[in-house]
This record gives structure tokens, sequence and C-alpha cells, in this order.
């Protein structure tokens, strides 16, 4: 008995943190609220209603034995009692202290601090009577003393624990419980596509056998033979137009069930995914706190505003955004909004403004904006701090356009933070969050003005898991390209492709747009006897992502519907190009494809197409280039970039054994990893640099190290690079090795 009423208590503190959460989640936007100058009777409002949600969640944590969370209530249920009777002078000190209570509770809830330990009874008891005592701060005369105290106040009654925590007309289900139903019907639309596919087999299969009847019919013209051939020919008839008709009523039965079928699953799948659609406020109503501590830690004064909180997206989508406004609100904070006696020079108010904003397009995506009335992005900064970086030279640095500066913003390893700090200095912010918002096939912008602000835009799928697709082939493969990033389909013909600067190009709408084969941008092998590198008109289709437009021959456009991505499985979590894969009609695999990596793909396969330049072999007319890696993938795949851009590569398994090669063969460049045994790539590069034969080798330090300090390492070693794996472009290491060749 006593092992099942622990089970039904267990049971009802899960269905309590729930409700807890919820309590927590509006007390501590009233709180926020709260400090803000407001009108009385909207004031009065917020102070009803945070009132009430403190004395509900004390008597939800009383009604499941939860003492600890209940002894902080109490007094903070006092607070808010005296703040509505206007007893209680209101400031920075008790918004402070019932901001900490609430964080304690939050904790206590969540489970990350166990209610029975002393520490943790210790700072209840610290907290209640600090909030005791903050209650006893009387206001200036005139309040109303007459109310009755908290502990008094019974207008909502606790929950009875054999009494079920919902309404009549709503069931609380946990969404971990919904996530499969919501699978099982995006893995319907594969059935759905299936019987269409049925369908146009069967029409096929009409029209096969409407042509046999013609045909028998010519040649029952034709010949004439004796009764036993005419009594053939009648009997032949007769069976086909049975089979005819027996195979136009089958084929009629199947596309009305295939109509039927595509509603009931097309409903079945808006309704799930109406079911798992949030609105993006349950994800933003923390940022205001966040925005509020970061400035305060930080001497600044700052508020957050947020618009169009009420658009409902996937919650799959909703998880992954959380990071990346959460690094555009530190970065706003941090490197946008300065301190009231900075803002005051300029004639700014002491406060701050964040707006965040979400809007839905007619595209069925959601664009959030956040901008800042802060200092603008300081462009003579990002040059300094690309240069500091090593990833632009000083002479470039001076010739860089807004364009390039507003890309450099977005590279890993780049800082304008004079000191790494826990909000920012690292350099991999806003890298997290392009990459984070390119991996859920969205794009992001940058625009900003000096001493005006800084807005960035980011452009997101409301849903994840279907999308309207365009099927392609190349060498022979089929792949699917997102609809959404499909700018046009057109016939390219041959004398219409120019070559300027070694790439080729269309013109389109008069402009020069550069164009790719997709097969090459992958790296498939040319499919010999390909009739579209054969005749004189190719199919093009042409991407545009995130400011960029290409266009790619293909070998034939299939046709466009709704298709469904899966993932491809942890394993191959980040495969460069692919997005994920879908089934076809057909039963076939197809992949999805990643329209930036393809982008960027597409560059480097142009780069890779020239020439290798610089020293030669005697014998190949190649440069000869040592690659040094302990990992063998790593290896491998420089191995595989360096072949395919001409260049003759041998390897070494570490640091000692590339040293044993460098002084027995000659080389024209080494590219190596810095962690590694025996030898790092630091010692490596300064056993180079000091033998006499060596010393004027050229070292190229590929590595996933990427703070400022082994960079500087790096270049007191002797390298003549250094490239950060985390943000590792092959286009980008082959343009490092042309130079130093």
């Amino acid at each position: 008995m006593a092992t099942e009423n622990e089970e039904f208590l267990k049971r009802l503190r899960a269905t309590f943190r729930v409700e807890a959460q919820e309590h927590l989640r509006a007390i501590s936007a009233g709180l926020m609220e709260l400090e803000k100058t407001l009108a009385p009777d909207i004031r009065a409002g917020v102070i009803e209603t945070v009132f009430r949600e403190a004395h509900s969640l004390k008597g939800a944590a009383g009604s499941v034995s939860l003492k600890t969370i209940e002894s902080v209530c109490q007094p903070m249920e006092s607070v808010f009692a005296a703040l509505k009777r206007q007893e209680l002078a209101p400031g920075p000190e008790l918004y402070e202290a019932l901001h900490q209570a609430a964080d304690a509770i939050a904790r206590l809830v969540e489970g990350t601090e166990e209610e029975s330990s002393p520490p943790v009874q210790a700072r209840a008891r610290e907290l209640a009577r600090k909030l005791a005592a903050l209650s006893r701060k009387t206001a200036p005369a005139g309040g109303n003393s007459s109310a009755p105290p908290a502990a008094e106040i019974r207008d909502e009654p606790r929950p009875q624990p054999d009494k079920p925590l919902m309404g009549t007309e709503t069931v609380r289900i946990p969404a971990a419980r919904l996530d499969p139903l919501l699978l099982q019907a995006e893995e319907m639309i594969s059935a759905k596509m299936a019987v269409g596919r049925r369908a146009a087999e069967l029409q096929e299969l009409c029209g096969s056998l409407y042509l046999w009847k013609t045909e028998s019919a010519k040649w029952k013209e034709r010949l004439s033979g004796g009764p036993e051939w005419d009594g053939l020919l009648e009997w032949n008839e007769t069976r086909l137009n049975a089979l005819i008709h027996q195979a136009a009523a089958v084929t009629r039965s199947v596309e009305q069930d295939q109509r039927a079928l595509r509603r009931m699953v097309d409903d079945h799948l808006e309704n799930m995914k109406g079911i798992l659609m949030f609105p993006v406020s349950s994800l933003a109503e923390s940022f205001p706190r966040l925005v509020r501590d970061l400035a305060r830690g930080q001497g600044k004064e700052a508020e957050l505003v947020i618009r169009g909180a009420g658009v409902e997206i996937d919650k799959r989508i909703l998880e992954e955004l959380k990071d990346p406004l959460i690094h555009l609100l530190r970065n706003s904070v941090d490197h946008g909004i300065k301190p009231p006696a900075e803002r005051a020079i300029r004639n700014k108010p002491p406060l701050g403004t964040i707006i965040l904003t979400f809007a839905a397009n007619e595209n069925r995506q959601l664009e959030i904006t956040v901008s800042d009335d802060g200092a603008g992005v300081d462009a003579d900064l990002v040059r300094g701090a690309a240069v500091k970086a090593g990833l632009v030279p000083q002479k470039d640095a001076e010739k860089m356009s807004e364009n390039d500066i507003d890309a450099f913003i977005f590279r890993s390893g780049l800082s304008t933070s004079p000191i790494i700090t826990n909000v920012s200095g690292r350099g991999l912010g806003l890298a997290i969050v392009r990459e984070k918002v390119e991996k859920l096939g969205g794009a992001i912008s940058m625009e900003t003005r000096a001493h005006a602000g800084t807005t960035f835009r980011l452009v997101v799928p409301m849903t994840l898991a279907t999308f309207r697709g365009v099927l392609v082939r190349a060498e022979g493969q089929v792949f699917v390209l997102p609809s959404g990033s499909v700018q046009r389909v057109l016939r390219v013909s041959r004398e219409e492709i120019k070559t300027l600067e070694n790439r080729e190009t269309i013109r389109l709408d008069g402009q020069v747009l550069s164009a790719a084969w997709l097969g090459q941008a992958l790296g498939l092998p040319l499919l010999r006897g390909n009739p579209a590198a054969a005749g004189s008109h190719i199919p093009a289709v042409v991407v545009a992502f995130s400011g960029q437009r290409m266009a790619f021959f293909v070998d034939e456009v299939l046709d466009e519907h709704q298709v469904l991505v899966k993932n491809l499985g942890r394993q191959l979590a980040r495969v460069r190009n692919l997005a994920g894969a879908t089934v076809l009609s057909t039963g076939k695999v197809a992949p999805v494809l990643n329209v930036s990596d393809l982008l960027k793909s597409a560059v480097s396969a142009a780069a890779a197409a020239r020439p290798a330049a610089g020293a030669e072999d005697g014998k190949t007319g190649k440069a000869r280039i040592l690659v040094a890696d302990d990992s063998i993938t790593s290896r491998t795949l420089l191995k595989n970039i360096l072949e395919t851009a001409g260049y003759l590569v041998k390897t070494a398994v570490d640091g000692m054994d590339a040293v044993t090669q460098v002084r027995s063969e000659e080389f024209d460049l080494v590219v190596s990893d810095v962690d590694m045994p025996r030898l790092s790539g630091f010692e490596l590069a300064a056993k180079i640099r000091g033998g006499k034969s060596t010393a004027g080798l050229p070292v190229v330090l590929v590595t996933a190290l990427e703070s400022a300090e082994d960079r500087e390492r790096g270049i007191d070693s002797g390298a003549n690079a250094y490239i950060v794996k985390s943000s590792f472009d092959q286009s980008n290491l082959l343009e490092i090795i042309r130079r130093l060749l």
C-alpha cells in the first residue's frame, strides 16, 4: 500500500511540475512588467495577476508536500499582497529579491536541487526572512491597511490529490507522446505518394491495352484466314475488351481511393502539425529577464520588446531556435547597447531598446528580426579583428567593402571584444547562429549603421519535416532541391554559356550569373554518354540562398511534389551538401540537397578545376604536398581534396613521421594538424623553420584549436597559415595553397 501511495505522489508531483512552471513563467513576466513605468490601473492588474499566481503556486506545492517551495511562496505572496494594498514601497532591492525567490523555486521544481538538503533549506529560510523583512517596509501614508493578510486569502482552493488536475475540455499530454504520432502522420505521405504512383501505373497499363486493341483491329482488317483464324481473332478481341473494362474499373477505384487517402493524409498531417505548433511566446518568455540580467551585470540599462509572439511554428524548429536567439540577444547587449553615460553623448536615452519581432510570410516561413538602437558594427574594429585572427592579410583588410565586413561577422574565430568573457570574446556566437539557422534550411543577414544600431534577420521554415521539392537528375542520380530555394527552371543554349575569370556564366534577366554542373559540385564521377552533356540545350535550375544566386546544369528536371525529409542518423549527422533524404513514390531513396553547402561546393569545384599553380616537379609538373594528421579520416579527406585539385600528395601519420619525410624527400608545401602524438603541428613547423634546407618550406596548420592563443602560437612557430576546422572550407584551403606556392 505504501508503494502505491509513493507512486501516486510521484505522478502527482510530475503534474505539479508542469503547473508550477506555468505559474513561475507568469510571475517572472509580471515582475518584468512591474519594473517598467506603468499606468496605475495597468499596474494594479499586473500585481493582482502575480499575487494570484503566487497564491496558487503555494497551494499546489502544499498539496504535494513540497514544504520548502511552500515556505518561499508564503512570504512572496505576502509581498504581493502588501503591494496590492499599496502598503509597500517597490524598488530595485524588492524586485531583485523576488526574482531570486522565483529562481530558487524554479530550481527546486526542475529538480536541479534537492529540496531536503540542508544548504537548500538554509537558502530558502534566508530568502523567506529577506522577503518577510522587505514586506514590512511600509509605503507612504495613504495605503489601504484594512485588507486581509495574504495568509488568510482562500479565493483559490488547493487542488485535492484525489481529483484530476485538468479541465473537462482540455487534456494535458506530454509533447514527447505526441512526437511519435506526428512522425507516423508524416510517414503516411510516402504511402500517399505510393498510391498515386500505382494509379499512374494503372493508367499506363490501360493505355497499353487500348493500343493493343487498336493494333489488333488493324491486323484483323489486313488478314483474312479461315474460320479458325477468324474465331481466334474474335475470341482475342472479346477477352481483350473484357480486360480493358476490368483494368479501367480497377483504375477508377484506385483513383477514388487515392483521392480519399490524399485528403485523409493531408488533413491528418495538418491536424497533427497543429497540435505540435507552439506559439513563439513559449520560447521568448524568458528573454526579457535574460536581457535585464545581462545588461545589469555590465552596468547597462536595456529592455526587450517582443512583437508577434502569438505566431505558431513547429515545436522542433522552436527548440532549435532557442540557442541562436540567445546568442543574438547576448550580442546586442554586449556589443550594441552601451552604458548610459556613452549613450548620453549620442543624445540617446539611458535605457537601450532591443526589439525581437516574429512574423509569418506568404511562403510559410518565419521571419525573425533582432534589432537594437546601439552603437552598430565598427568596420575598423572588424578589419583589425580579422587581421589579428589571421583571416585576412592587412593589405586585403584595407580594401574590404561593407559586404565583406558583414560576411566576416559570421566567421568563426572573429570577435571585436577586447577580452574573452563568459558572454563574448571567443568569436563563436554568430558562427554558431549561422550554422544553426542554415541547418534548419534558413538564412541570416545583417544590417548595421554606425551609432544607430544593428538588425539581424533570420528566415526559417515554419515546419521541419515536409516541404515542396524539385526533383532533378545529375550524372544519372536523382536529387531533391527545396522549392523555396529554386527561383527558375530553364533550358540554356550552349552558345549562351560564357567563361569569365575561369568560371562558367550565363546571362539571365540582363545580369551575369555564375553557373556550375550539379554533378561536378557534388563530386560525382562523369557519366559517359550523358545526353545532357552532348545536347545543344542544357536544363538548368537557378538556385538562390542568403543573397547568393547560381545556375546549376542538370541532366533533367523531373518533377515537383511534396517530400518527407528523413535525417541521416547520428553517424551521418553532418554530411556536406546533404540535408537529409526522402523516399520517392517509386520506392527509391533520393538525397535532399543542402543549398547553402551546395553553393560553397560549386565555388570550390570551380576553383579546383583550375590548373594547380606554384612549384613544379620536374617529371609531372605538379606541386608536391605532404599532409600530416594522426586521424585517418582527416588525412584521407585532405588528400582527396588536394589530389582533386591536381597536386601530388603524400601523407604522414604524425609530426615525427612528417619530419622524417621532409628531410628525405622534396616537398613544395606541408599541411599539418596541430594536436598529434610524438610531435605536434607547432613543433613540426618550428623544426621545418629550423632546418637549412627546409627553412623556406610553406606550412599550413589545419586544426580544431581556435583560440587566439593557439593562433598566436602557430604564428610564433613559423606557420604560414592557420585554418580552424570548425569553419573549414576547402576552397579557402586551396586558395591559401595557391598563394603560398
